[in-house]
């Protein structure tokens, strides 16, 4: 019983040890030679630990952006103290989270095998936030869920969402490609379908977005870096000029937080931090989805010859360039209206990240465009705005609102807000 009690406090207990066998063992299965295996082992370790460093990062942006809003719009703000948030979260539940990953991809490549079903999810970090978030809302409804239970459930439904997503929007996808070759492992699904449905509708499929010149002032919008600093920085200091004219307790005590520096400089600087913090997180994925992807890969390959990648959403942007623009300037306005409704009506401060709103709403706008054109296109952002801002507020306050929020905040997306619900009724089984 102790050995067991060692192991699961210091192996399974332990995320990035747990993910470092896992890497390790797939690179031995596929013999490859010491230093190869060595060098992944470690950097997938390492890569999982800088994610921790980063949420922290965002999480303190968070702490100012959020109240601020909330006193903008003069709403009561949220207390980032009574959550677990995603450093505690990962280090208490991160080994469940990356088992069920795991055995997650093994019930995706035995259904690839076995099912007339032939797509392999590997777009790692997806399969990681997924998992994540959907760990999140399973906690967040049954706090004393067993864990063989929760690395069961997760495990299951992610092996099945990775194999029957890339399915769904294979139709869809070879209307994109013009051919049957590769398929869309991301979590853009949903606006990707709806896209391609309001392009059919409400589209015209001959005004191609391609037949238009963009100005190559634009290309800046490419870079999903600039555009997050860019846009919060905006927020940022639109909400500071606010306050610095309100004369209430709340908007002092916002304020006397940058002690002896200008306000508005401060909120600049923490525009700046809260991009700065997306940006070591999206490295840290980086770094052990590099590692972890091929290993994977290897082993799924040889155990499922024939099968199709189900690759991330940028293998659609060449296919449509000018509909990736399109489509996020679609988003972006969307998410700007959606920020003012939202605090407007029901009193929630919507953050509008702008790596959520240019991944899917750019891959909406692919598939709008491949149906619908031009108008499909912008269509299919404004469609991701509209998911990604009322599926934040339902996600943190009714799903996850005492486990990871701040995660939710920024790193949920379109499909996980729609699938979300069927988590919370799994896990209010567990009551």
């Amino acid at each position: 019983m102790e050995v067991i009690q060692w192991l699961a406090s210091n192996f399974f207990g332990i995320p990035a040890i747990l993910l470092g066998f896992i890497v390790l063992l797939g690179l031995i299965l596929q013999k490859k030679n010491s230093s190869q295996i060595i060098s992944g082992t470690f950097k997938a370790m390492i890569g999982f630990l800088i994610i921790n460093a980063g949420a922290g990062v965002i999480t303190g942006a968070l702490g100012v952006f959020e109240p601020m809003w909330s006193e903008v719009f003069g709403i009561e703000g949220a207390e980032f103290s009574s959550f677990m948030g995603q450093e505690a979260f990962n280090a208490k539940y991160g080994s469940a989270v990356t088992l069920a990953m795991f055995i997650g991809f093994v019930i995706n490549v035995l259904l690839a095998r076995f099912t007339r079903f032939k797509y392999i999810y590997l777009t790692g970090h997806m399969m990681f936030w997924t998992t994540m978030i959907f760990a999140g809302v399973l906690i967040d409804s049954a706090t004393n869920i067993p864990f063989a239970a929760l690395v069961l459930i997760l495990s299951v439904f992610m092996g099945i969402y990775w194999t029957l997503q890339p399915a769904i929007v294979q139709p869809y996808m070879r209307k994109v490609t013009g051919n049957d070759q590769i398929a869309l492992g991301h979590t853009s699904a949903i606006v990707a379908l709806l896209a391609s449905w309001f392009g059919k509708w409400f589209g015209n499929k001959e005004n191609d977005s391609e037949k238009i010149k963009l100005p190559k002032g634009l290309e800046f919008l490419r870079d999903s870096n600039v555009i997050t600093a860019l846009t919060m920085s905006i927020l940022f200091v639109v909400g500071a000029v606010i306050l610095s004219m309100k004369d209430t307790p709340a908007a002092d005590a916002l304020i006397a937080q940058a002690g002896e520096q200008n306000f508005i400089m401060y909120a600049i600087i923490q525009s700046f931090t809260f991009a700065a913090g997306i940006a070591v997180v999206l490295f840290g994925v980086k770094m052990f989805i590099g590692e972890i992807v091929p290993a994977f890969n290897g082993i799924a390959t040889k155990l499922v010859p024939g099968a199709r990648p189900a690759l991330d959403a940028p293998v659609v942007f060449p296919y449509a360039p000018n509909a990736v623009i399109l489509g996020f300037l679609g988003a972006f306005a969307g998410g700007l209206i959606w920020l003012i409704v939202l605090g407007q009506t029901v009193g929630y401060v919507f953050v509008p990240t702008m790596i959520v709103l240019f991944f899917h709403g750019a891959t909406a706008g692919v598939f709008g465009n491949a149906t619908g054109g031009v108008r499909g296109a912008l269509m299919g952002g404004f469609i991701t705005a509209t998911i990604v801002a009322w599926g934040q507020y339902l996600m943190v306050k009714t799903l996850i609102s005492s486990t990871i929020p701040d995660t939710a905040m920024w790193a949920a997306d379109s499909d996980m807000f729609v699938l979300g619900p069927i988590f919370k009724l799994i896990g209010m089984l567990f009551n």
